[in-house]
Parts: C-alpha cells; structure tokens; sequence
C-alpha cells in the first residue's frame, strides 16, 4: 500500500500543498514578515561607537610616575643619611696626634696634650697621659725650648700605640 499524504490548503496563497510542508511554509513566511517588520522598527538605532581608551597609556604614566617618585625619595634620603653620617672624633684626634710636627717643640707639646687628653678614656690611656703630662710640661710654658728628648718621643709614640690599638 503506498502511504497517502495528506493535503491541505494553505491559507495564504490559497495552493494545496502536502500538510508537514503547509506548517513549513506558514512558520517560514510568518517569520520573515516578522523579521522584516523588526528590521523596519530598528532602523533609527544607530550602530555602537568607538570609544577612544586611554587607561593603558595611564597606567604605565602612573606606574612610571610613581617608579620616578620612588627612586627620588631614596636618593635623597640616602643622600641626606651620607651627610649626616656620625664622624668617629677619636680617629680624627688619632690622626691630629700622628700629624704632629715635632721641628716646634712648643707648639707640639700642646697639641699633644690636647689630643691625647681628649683620648685619655680608659684606664691604660689615661695611666699613659698621667706618665706622658709631665714629660710635655717642661716644653710648653717657657719662652725658648730644646727639641724633645728621645725619651718623651717614646712615651709619646707608646701612648699613640695603645690608643690606635683600641680605637
């Protein structure tokens, strides 16, 4: 037996057509008179603009500004610490006492007692300075002296000895 489609008549363009393809047919024009109708509506909408970003160059100017800003905190704290950096007194009077010129006796005896009274802060430099003091008395209060004996020198040079050692 052969199978029977069924017929039927389309109600749009009044032509008999099988039933599966009527159904087809209707969905199909419906849609595309639907989809034309919408096209017709949205016209006046106009299409997505381009808004022009920047937030890329933003970031790396920030990021730059910032780097920028931190490299020059640091140089001048680091700069700041560098000059106001403690100085160690007690090698600058070392080095006064191993500058002195002895040709002026006078003149070096009281350099001497003065930097190595500033020195004299423990126990063995200031027992040295007490034995080195009356050694370096009788160059400084006259008016014309002798050059410095030999053995003053040596009490002078064991008392730079013991500070540079402790220092």
């Amino acid at each position: 037996m052969r199978n029977k489609i069924a017929i039927s008549m389309c109600s749009l363009c009044n032509k008999r057509t099988p039933a599966p393809l009527a159904i087809y047919y209707v969905l199909f024009t419906t849609f595309t008179l639907a989809e034309e109708n919408l096209t017709a509506q949205l016209k006046d909408i106009k299409p997505l603009l381009t808004i022009p970003d920047s937030s890329f160059y933003l970031y790396w100017g920030l990021i730059g500004l910032g780097g920028t800003l931190g490299v020059a905190i640091l140089f001048f704290m680091l700069k700041r610490l560098w000059e106001n950096r403690k100085i160690n007194k007690a090698k600058q009077y070392l080095a006064a006492l191993k500058a002195i010129d002895w040709n002026n006796s006078k003149k070096a005896a009281y350099e001497a007692t003065h930097y190595a009274r500033l020195l004299a802060t423990d126990e063995r430099r200031k027992e040295l300075f007490s034995q080195l003091e009356p050694m370096l008395e009788k160059y400084k209060y006259r008016r014309v002296v002798d050059d410095v004996d030999q053995e003053t020198l040596n009490k002078f040079n064991l008392y730079v000895q013991v500070a540079d050692e402790s220092i």
